[in-house]
Formats: C-alpha cells, sequence, structure tokens
C-alpha cells in the first residue's frame, strides 16, 4: 500500500490542527501571552494546554520569552511563521461568523474604517482568487488529482 498523499495541509495540521493549538494562537494574536490566562481564556486542561504550547514551541510558531527569573516564568511570543498564520485565524472566525453563529462575538475593524471581510488574494496581481482561477501543478513523482497516478 501506498502512502497517503504528501500535503502542506496534513503537515500544516500536524502542528496547528487542534482545537487548542488553534484557540492558544488566538490568544497570543489578542495579546494574551502567559500560560495563567490562556487556560482560563480557553478552557483547556493544563496538561493539554502545556502539550499545544510545547508542540508550537518546537515547530518554531511560538518561543518561550521569561519574564520572571524567582520563580521562572515564561509568556509566549509569535514568532515570523507564527504571524504568518493571522489570515488563516482571521478566515477561519469569518468562516464561522458567517455559518455558525447568529452574531459575530469579535468584529475587527480594518485601519480603512470599514469592518474585516477577509478574502485571500493573489500577491502578483492582487486579484481575489476565486475557484476557477486556480490550477493546480502536482510537484510529486507519482502524484495527480485523483491521487496516485500508478506507475
Amino acid at each position: 500500500m501506498r502512502d497517503a498523499r504528501p500535503c502542506s495541509i496534513a503537515d500544516a495540521l500536524s502542528v496547528i490542527g487542534e482545537k487548542y493549538s488553534l484557540l492558544v494562537l488566538r490568544e497570543v494574536f489578542w495579546g494574551v501571552r502567559r500560560f495563567d490566562a490562556m487556560t482560563r481564556n480557553i478552557g483547556a486542561p493544563r496538561d493539554i494546554l502545556a502539550t499545544r504550547l510545547r508542540t508550537l514551541v518546537e515547530a518554531g510558531v511560538l518561543e518561550r520569552v521569561p519574564y520572571s527569573e524567582r520563580p521562572p516564568r515564561f509568556e509566549y511570543h509569535l514568532t515570523d511563521a507564527g504571524r504568518e498564520l493571522r489570515p488563516v485565524l482571521l478566515t477561519l472566525m469569518s468562516w464561522g461568523d458567517r455559518h455558525l453563529v447568529d452574531r459575530p462575538p469579535v468584529v475587527f475593524r480594518h485601519s480603512c474604517g470599514t469592518d474585516l471581510d477577509p478574502v485571500v488574494v493573489c500577491r502578483a496581481c492582487g486579484e481575489e482568487v476565486a475557484e476557477d482561477s486556480l490550477t493546480a501543478r502536482f510537484q510529486i513523482p507519482g502524484w495527480g488529482a485523483t491521487g496516485a497516478v500508478p506507475a
């Protein structure tokens, strides 16, 4: 039997694809950086939260920064890789606002003066990415759109 399809989505999910990992990122994006406050805001068991934080640090998404020597205490800061996840969280939140709740619990106002409605745009041309504007180019030998290609 062949391995599963090589996929960056699967690789990313191995780091951030668990509920509490995404909620940790939400908290750090909102400026909550200390373990006790995260535990309170997320509602995760302490041992699970500690494991998620360790995974995010090991993956280079967060870094531990000391804020007290006695006793030793740390807070969590986003790395460049972590900051790059902001659009992911914003679009996930937007999807949830549209499909899962009657009223969004949080609305972000953009610097242009309107409430944010995030979209994905092409960095090269600036146009919104529509479903019919994409063509996949498979770069792993032996794989195509429908899965493994027979040898």
